[in-house]
């Protein structure tokens, strides 16, 4: 068999880089439960119809099939996909279990995704998001819109990355400019406007003249597209511009509640960043966006936003807000500038050394006693010489070897970093804390 390839897009990480991730999750798993939010995991395929009923992205929907059709398969396992993100699946596990949950449901949901788009960098056919919602019958009060930020900069400040700042529009704000400013269609203005960043204000300006707008009426949404703050001085900046309208009233209002709420809770977190409006069509309102600073370039690690209308079951409705983060994003533009380390390449903190082979059951009994304590422990693999199993140990980080006492003498443990060299009891030996499990950290 020829050595295989690498397959575009589905990333697998040596093990090292594998505990960096588990670190990550376990300090983002760690604060959403903090927040109250409850785990929830659901399954990876979903009915097509349900996956394509936006149509947006249907060219990138990885359908599942069998590799021989079966004539005595249900018809509906013959219209299957991967899910591409964990909002649809959410909307329809609440849907489904709605008699069940308690309202408002707050949960989380850290799980793979597929998406047949172009791979680069930080941008993968399979990968792992980490996600928050809350969601309600009819109706969800606004505070959750300013809680979402709070979460997720606690998830993102425990971690070793570069500091990150959530950018945050609302879309009343946009839709009720346009309306005030004459304009019929928002939704194709919102979507012309969002490629400020792609093809720039002259481009965006000459795009929405060809679709109906006055040279004046563009030039006025690029000047709300320009506008940038960390505190809710955009409210008199919008203000200044001279449009009027009761949605956009309504849009700055709630977009000042949650700038205000951020900047008590971690001043410098967020910043109103108008020109952002979110690719998906059911935000109705708040949108974030995630930079991470020095990776800018690369857009949003984190998004997300309001959606009056996630799902609905007859006159039943039930908005919501959410919030994700791109873990295999953020790890993937990372390690291509090895910016994360970590303190070994296995959990192990103890190796016990063998002095021969017919002591192997009482070395065993060491790392049982050792394990016993939660002290990640193995037994050499072979009755080397000890230079050569201390040498095994330090290739791969782990810290101690531990060596069994010859004819009733202690055992001794030994920091292979320092040299220094002590008696030990593992009924009773400790490491100290920060040796106990690998140590991730940022460059």
């Amino acid at each position: 068999m020829s050595k295989p390839t690498p397959l575009s897009g589905f990333p697998e990480y040596l093990p090292a880089q594998r505990m960096i991730e588990q670190n990550l999750i376990e300090r983002i798993r760690s604060t959403f439960e903090l927040y109250g939010f409850a785990p929830l995991e659901t399954r990876a395929v979903e009915p097509m119809d349900q996956l394509l009923r936006k149509g947006e992205t249907s060219k990138e929907v990885y359908v599942l099939r069998r590799l021989q059709e079966d004539p005595n398969a249900e018809k509906d396992d013959n219209a299957l996909g991967l899910h591409f993100d964990l909002t649809v699946p959410f909307a329809r596990f609440v849907l489904e279990n709605s008699g069940k949950l308690q309202f408002p449901f707050r949960r989380y949901q850290i799980q793979k995704v597929w998406r047949g788009e172009r791979p680069q960098e930080g941008r993968y056919r399979e990968f792992l998001q980490a996600d928050i919602d809350v969601v309600d019958r009819d109706n969800l009060p606004f505070h959750y819109d300013t809680e979402m930020p709070l979460v997720v900069g606690d998830a993102l400040r425990s971690l070793p990355i570069p500091p990150a700042t959530i950018l945050v529009n609302n879309r009343k704000v946009c839709e009720g400019f346009y309306r005030g400013l004459g304009l019929e269609d928002p939704d194709e203005v919102l979507r012309t406007v969002d490629k400020l960043d792609k093809i720039g204000p002259v481009k965006v300006a000459e795009l929405l003249v060809a679709k109906g707008a006055s040279a004046a009426q563009a030039e006025a949404c690029l000047q709300l597209a320009q506008i940038s703050t960390s505190d809710a001085s955009f409210v008199d900046r919008v203000r200044k511009l001279g449009v009027d309208n009761d949605l956009l009233t309504e849009g700055l209002e709630e977009l000042a509640r949650v700038v205000e709420t951020a900047n008590e809770h971690a001043p410098g977190l967020i910043r109103a960043e108008l020109k952002i409006a979110r690719g998906l069509d059911y935000y109705t309102g708040t949108v974030y966006e995630t930079e991470l600073q020095g990776y800018e370039r690369y857009g949003s690690i984190c998004s997300g936003g309001r959606y009056e209308n996630l799902a609905s079951s007859g006159n039943e409705r039930f908005p919501g807000v959410g919030i994700s983060i791109g873990v295999s994003r953020i790890l993937g533009l990372l390690f291509g500038r090895d910016a994360l380390t970590i303190s070994r390449s296995v959990p192990t903190t103890v190796v016990v050394a063998l002095p021969q082979e017919d002591l192997r059951v009482r070395c065993d009994q060491i790392a049982r006693s050792l394990r016993s304590r939660r002290i990640s422990t193995e037994v050499a693999p072979t009755a080397a010489k000890f230079g050569k199993q201390i040498r095994f140990a330090e290739r791969r980080g782990i810290p101690y070897v531990w060596f069994p006492g010859a004819d009733g003498e202690p055992d001794t443990i030994k920091d292979i970093r320092s040299g220094e060299q002590v008696e030990a009891d593992a009924a009773t030996w400790e490491p100290p804390a920060q040796d106990r499990t690998p140590l991730v950290q940022g460059v």
